[in-house]
């Protein structure tokens, strides 16, 4: 059986601002996607991916009548220590929420809101 989440969406106001947020704390460059005219009033920047790798692929999304903020769903984002990329997205505008702290045998993990009040985890095995 597959891992069940194949896909996330985190809705921003200001997708310049998010992405300077995101590929700062990350240490990655997103790319644009095309979005079908159908769906209108869409931007989308997606996170690197490989389709034949293990974990969900995703993007920031600007979209009329979303709007970002905290609670409800929660994504973590791999890291080699998390403790760097928290420090990081406080330096890009950020907010720490819960410096690292260790969850026994799954490693460690550190959250922070994001510039659009978004709440993201950050997870890493040591």
């Amino acid at each position: 059986m597959n891992n069940p989440v194949i896909w996330f969406e985190i809705y921003v106001d200001d997708m310049a601002r998010a992405r300077a947020f995101y590929e700062r704390t990350l240490g990655l460059t997103l790319e644009s996607l095309n979005c079908p005219d159908s769906l209108g009033g869409l931007e989308m920047w997606a996170f690197p991916m490989g389709m034949d790798r293990v974990g969900a692929g995703g993007t920031l999304v600007k979209m009329d009548g979303v709007r970002p903020g905290g609670g409800g769903i929660l994504v973590y984002f791999g890291c080699e220590d998390c403790a760097v990329e928290a420090q990081r997205a406080a330096e890009a505008g950020g907010r720490l929420f819960r410096a690292k702290t260790a969850i026994g045998e799954y490693g460690h993990i550190a959250l922070v809101h994001d510039t659009e009040g978004n709440l993201v985890g950050l997870h890493s095995m040591q």
